[in-house]
């Protein structure tokens, strides 16, 4: 190689290096010495620790604008190949190549594009081991830059280059597999701009040289004849292979044969997902990548691992591929050999070693895949497979002290345990008692667990920080745990059934043994007991689901003796249970909720159990201790169990309930008598008798009527009353009606705003007084009665049903007298938290109404301490202002949230509802007016509630009543989310103490999950799967005689797309949400534009230019924000579809890309020209992202690889880590933090 790399008949050496820089060269010579000059002396500026800031940044500037030279690429070239350079500056010269390349490489002659390329191959040649790794790297990079603008085009003979740097120097043969790792990724796995532009040549030229001559010729006899691009007979792939097997057979304790083999490893990688099978085949891949899986060096075995895992996870289009490939895996010597490398050397958990485990984990899922693909080629894999071998490794692996180890492998045992022919064989048959042991030990709620209690949780939190990335991942443990016992009885419901429960009552039997005597003053909810039991019952509830199952789809003929056999089986096991006793009050809970289970599923025709399950819950009775408040919260939650389990008694079974209906209200009416009952229980256990009589068939009409309307009739007269009328004619009326009056008096009187921490600052009588008036106040309102009758009347019920008839008959004439009163009541609620409502306090009152009005809540992962002392701290701080605060928030939220869902019940009437006239425009002014002053959390509640509104409006009402609302809704969502995140982006650029950014990532994350609402209601509502529904049309009641709005087909997307009043409030929202900082939500609102943009094509040139027009902007400048990186393909595409549909109508999408920086005239016309006459939707991306290349903050394949900018991107950016099986997404679940709020 001495004489030069020569590429395409050009000398590419030193020689022809100073030729190309003479005068008549493609590029200028330089003037002497001086640019270069320059750009060394202004990186030593940079670098240099005693340079002043005007001067770095003036060299920055000076150094960034070199780039853009005509001459940079020359300049670089003569730093670069200069050794006598610092390694800086030879890096930045590689970057002013590079530069080049990327960005002036279409306006290059052929001949200066020639003299690129002979700079690039020179810069190769003359690699060496001296140079810094981050160098020769570089130039790697630059060589496959410039193959992926000419290779297979212009450049033939880059794979004979190749050749030759591979039969050179260690450093050379390095640079070519860096350069074959590097090409090729970005062809196959990755959305680079370039490589997708020429994506079809670039692909078959890499399947040309890294496959076998004769693989081609004989599998490809007629391909079509493509420019020679290869040299030589073997291909890449038996070159890596054969560099492979040369390096192991020299062991890793040779260093330069190790490192030499990692290398291969990562490049055969990158090229298991494309490569042709048969080339796989025939290069001996896997034989030689599994040799490197048995050698004892973690970082091999790694790099051995993910490569096998890439193969074994692509599809196969033949058996006979996946047979030769994959088939020699289930071999018996090689399922002993994999046996072999997992119980290589086990990981400590008190000491774990990270690589190892790394490996461990990586190799569990490579075998998780290996066990799916036998369920999946069962009928290829069986005959020659050591199926017992392999099932053993699989459950050795499952058993693994880690649950991240084990979650692959118990994956693949539920598609195992699904599979009939294969859960029934020898293999699988004999592990079926450990895996149930297994699974049982496993579904205990290890976060409930003290801190570093097993080796499992020393695991967990060894792979995850965050809290509710823990929740995330246990409960989808759980949830392939409790699959895995579901299949096993729905196989055999009668052997696993019986097995199962008497293994539940040893537990139960020891359980009464060991518990030690209960003390209240000690008690913990949590304690292990409880725990263990919990495991025990999950797995009988798992094993109901599968024999429910089981029973739906047995054609077995002995199917009803064997569900008799079983039912008594199950019957005598509940009454066994009914009969043992507990004195932990959450263990009751637990007994009474899976009887409760079992006789609303197996057991709903055992009329006998199911009365004596309902006698056990109403006598299972304990009195308040305060002075015990642990003891005490788990009784109240025993109570509110105790009355929502017998809530589902009476929804499943009315009619078994009203055969002894008399004794059930006598026995009931002395319970409420005995004075041991408070408001909520009482009411419970009215809705409880009022389901009996509206579910029932068995009872008379008239008596069914007479007795509803005993409950209805004084909600009804109580919304109607004058005195409640009045109260609510004003905010001041409202105020006093909830007695929130005084505690305005009392915070003017107390001086409150000078108490500096609430929480420590006790309550006097006055105030006490206060907060027990606040409750009294709000129970003698008609609101709470009206949410739990209307709910129980509505909930679970077919529309036509004889149930929902009813519900119709006795609410319509009450809905349209509780309405105007209840929308009152929602104003006020909402004009509550308006500071400027309260008018009465002084100025120095605003930060304390501030205060008052903000929510305390508990988040997993952000919130100091656990949930549970979140709820102890609460409790403490009751007597304390913070407690009168928090008796304020109450009181509103409950009116609030109360009414919330009383509306949505209504809206389950259909026609009830909807068909009242008026009630559109004062509906979405109580709803909407005000909703801006709403916390996040609190508006997220609103839309939530409103969706099903809009989901349960007929089609022929939709006009009329939802034309308002939606207009509404999407002015005050935009007007709110818009503002909040400015919000968070102005203060992300502020310097905030430890506390305050805690408390910025909880506002972060309930913003968040206010944008996703947001989001989903957009994208149901032009839905383009959705068709129309003609559901809802009918009335459900004899003898209404509204007068109803004709019937339409039009769907909901037709409906919002051609009304203007929705549709501009909404596009409007959007074209703001593609800038809002959440990616999951960006993603979400581009398909929902890709759906529409298409909808403007030809008509509604209004909307088509404003999409032209801002949405169009508004993609470009998210494409520039490094923030969007995870949706940058998404994004690209959109700027696409717009440009390619509106182009041909409209020249504002040309003109708005001819006024970015750096966007020529001639660049656009040539990427429109390629847009309009491509219907690749990657080379369209493709196009879109190499021109707009300058513009963008981060690259995809850059990904990962940047420091971000600000506290909210490195959220984003932890928020990335996410694992297959813990699925911590962007946007949070906030489930269980409605209800969390003081």
């Amino acid at each position: 190689m001495n004489g030069g790399i020569v590429g395409n008949g050009v000398v590419s050496g030193n020689a022809g290096m100073e030729g190309n820089l003479g005068g008549g060269g493609p590029f200028n010579a330089p003037s002497e010495t001086q640019p270069l000059e320059q750009i060394k002396k202004a990186l030593e500026i940079v670098y240099d620790v005693r340079s002043s800031n005007e001067a770095r940044k003036e060299a920055g500037v000076f150094l960034e604008h070199a780039k853009n030279d005509k001459e940079a690429p020359a300049h670089g070239f003569r730093l670069a190949i200069n050794r006598s350079h610092d390694p800086i500056v030879r890096h930045y010269a590689l970057s002013l190549l590079e530069h080049g390349i990327k960005y002036s490489w279409d306006g290059y002659s052929a001949e200066q594009g020639i003299s690129v390329r002979g700079w690039v191959l020179t810069l190769a040649e003359n690699v060496d081991n001296a140079d810094p790794v981050f160098l020769r790297n570089k130039v790697a990079q630059l060589w496959v830059e410039v193959a992926k603008k000419s290779w297979a085009a212009e450049w033939l003979d880059m794979d004979a280059l190749l050749l030759k740097l591979w039969a050179g120097t260690n450093a050379q043969r390095d640079l070519c597999l860096y350069i074959l790792e590097t090409l090729v990724d970005d062809v196959f796995n990755r959305e680079d701009s370039a490589a997708g532009i020429r994506n079809a040549p670039l692909s078959k030229a890499c399947i040309d040289v890294f496959t076998p001559a004769a693989v081609l010729q004989e599998n490809f006899p007629g391909r079509e004849p493509t420019p020679v691009v290869r040299c030589g007979e073997d291909g890449w792939l038996v070159r890596l292979v054969d560099l492979l097997s040369m390096c192991l057979n020299q062991g890793i304790e040779n260093l330069e044969a190790k490192g030499c083999a990692s290398k291969v490893l990562s490049t055969l990688k990158v090229s298991m997902g494309w490569c042709i099978p048969k080339a796989i085949t025939a290069a001996k891949v896997v034989d030689n990548v599994g040799r490197a899986l048995t050698m004892q060096s973690n970082g091999i075995q790694m790099l051995a691992t993910e490569c096998l895992h890439t193969l074994f996870t692509r599809p196969f289009m033949a058996d006979e591929d996946f047979e030769a490939i994959v088939g020699p895996m289930y071999n018996a010597n090689i399922v002993s050999l994999l046996s072999e490398i997992y119980n290589w050397r086990p990981v400590d958990a008190n000491d774990i070693d990270e690589e190892r485990y790394m490996f461990l984990k990586r190799f569990s899922e490579m075998i998780a895949n290996l066990g799916s693909a036998i369920e999946e080629r069962w009928e290829v894999v069986y005959k020659t497979a050591d199926l017992p071998g392999f099932m053993k490794l699989l459950f050795e692996i499952a058993r693994h002290e880690s649950l991240a180890v084990s979650i692959p492998v118990m994956t693949t045992w539920v598609r195992i345990m699904r599979k009939e022919t294969l859960s029934e064989s020898e293999a699988v048959m004999p592990l079926i008692p450990g895996l149930l042991e297994l699974c049982t030990a496993r579904l205990i709620h290890y976060e409930s667990l003290p801190e570093n209690a097993n080796a499992s949780l020393l695991f967990l939190n060894e792979d995850l920080d965050t809290i509710p990335e823990r929740h995330a991942f246990l409960g989808n443990y759980r949830r392939f745990c409790s699959s895995i016992v579901e299949s096993m009885v729905r196989k055999r419901p009668m052997d696993a059934f019986a097995f199962i429960l008497s293994r539940v009552d040893a537990f139960l039997n020891e359980l009464e043994k060991e518990q030690p005597a209960f003390q209240l003053e000690n008690y913990d909810k949590n304690n292990i007991f409880f725990l263990k039991l919990d495991a025990q019952f999950t797995v009988v509830e798992a094993a109901l689901k599968g024999y429910m199952k089981w029973l739906d789809h047995a054609q077995d003929p002995g199917v009803d003796n064997t569900r008799v056999e079983l039912e008594i089986l199950l019957e005598r096991w509940c009454e066994t249970l009914i009969k043992r006793s507990f004195a932990d009050p959450q263990i009751q809970k637990r007994v009474i909720t899976l009887l409760v289970t079992f006789s609303t599923s197996a057991l709903d025709r055992k009329a006998d159990l199911m009365l004596k399950i309902l006698e056990h819950v109403l006598l299972t009775q304990a009195p308040d201790l305060p002075q015990y408040p642990a003891y005490n919260d788990a009784i109240k939650l025993l109570q509110t169990v105790c009355t929502t389990e017998i809530q589902r008694l009476a929804v499943k079974m009315p009619d078994h309930l009203m055969m002894v209906y008399n004794q059930l209200k006598g026995k009931i009416d002395e319970i409420i008598a005995s004075g041991k009952c408070d408001d909520r229980q009482i009411l419970a256990y009215h809705t409880f008798l009022f389901t009996i009589n509206h579910r029932t068939r068995n009872i008379d009409h008239v008596v069914r009527q007479e007795r509803l309307n005993s409950y209805i009739v004084p909600l009804s007269n109580a919304w109607g009353s004058a005195e409640l009328t009045a109260s609510l004619a004003s905010f001041e009326s409202f105020c006093k009606l909830l007695g929130l009056d005084k505690v305005q008096e009392y915070m003017i009187n107390n001086r409150v705003h000078e108490i500096k921490d609430f929480s420590a600052h006790q309550l006097d009588p006055q105030a006490l007084q206060l907060q027990a008036d606040l409750q009294e106040k709000f129970r003698v309102l008609p609101i709470r009665g009206t949410k739990a009758f209307i709910t129980c009347s509505t909930e679970k019920l077919k529309k036509g049903s004889a149930a929902y008839v009813t519900a119709c008959n006795i609410w319509h004439d009450t809905i349209p007298i509780i309405l105007p009163n209840l929308l009152k009541f929602i104003t006020h609620a909402h004009a509550f938290h308006n500071p400027t409502n309260w008018g009465n306090l002084p100025p120095e009152f605003q930060p304390v109404i501030k205060k008052v009005l903000t929510d305390r809540f508990w988040q997993a992962g952000i919130s100091t301490g656990s949930r549970d002392q979140f709820y102890e701290n609460v409790s403490k701080t009751k007597t304390t202002m913070e407690g009168l605060a928090s008796s304020i928030r109450g009181a509103i939220r409950m009116v609030r949230e109360c009414c919330y869902s009383i509306l949505w019940c209504m809206s389950r009437l259909d026609i009830h509802f909807f068909g009242i006239h008026e009630l559109p425009g004062p509906l979405a002014h109580a709803l909407f007016a005000d909703a801006h002053v709403l916390s996040s959390h609190q508006m997220s509640i609103l839309l939530n509630m409103t969706r099903y509104i809009i989901d349960d409006c007929p089609p022929n009402y939709r006009e009329h009543f939802l034309t308002p609302l939606l207009a509404t809704l999407f002015t005050q969502v935009d007007r709110k989310i818009s503002s909040e995140w400015q919000v968070l982006l102005d203060r992300a650029q502020m310097a905030l103490g430890e506390d305050k950014l805690a408390e910025e990532m909880k506002e972060e994350s309930i913003l968040r999950q206010l944008t996703y609402i947001a989001v989903l209601i957009v994208a149901s509502l032009v839905d383009p799967a959705k068709t129309a529904d003609v559901a809802g049309h009918g009335q459900y009641l004899p003898g209404v005689t509204e007068v109803e709005p004709p019937r339409t087909d039009q769907g909901m997307r037709e409906f919002v797309l051609s009304s203007d009043a929705v549709l501009e409030p909404l596009i409007l929202f959007c074209t703001h949400a593609l800038r809002m900082r959440d990616s999951r939500c960006c993603g979400i609102i581009i398909r929902v534009f890709r759906s529409i943009v298409p909808e403007f094509t030809e008509e509604r040139a209004d909307i088509r230019e404003f999409i032209c027009r801002e949405v169009l902007m508004a993609a470009i400048n998210s494409l520039h924000d490094d923030y969007f990186v995870d949706v940058q393909k998404e994004l690209a595409q959109l700027i696409a579809t717009i440009f390619i549909l509106y182009s041909p109508t409209s020249t504002t999408p040309r003109s708005l890309l001819l006024s970015l920086p750096g966007i020529t005239e001639e660049k656009v016309d040539t990427v429109s020209a390629k847009l309009l006459n491509c219907t690749s939707t990657r080379i369209q991306r493709a196009l879109i992202l190499d021109l707009l290349d300058s513009l963008r903050g981060v690259a995809i394949s850059e990904k990962g690889k940047v420091n971000p900018k600000s506290r909210i991107q490195e959220r984003k950016q932890m928020s990335q880590q996410q694992q297959q099986y813990h699925q911590r997404q962007e946007t949070p679940d906030l489930g269980g933090v409605a209800d969390m709020f003081a």
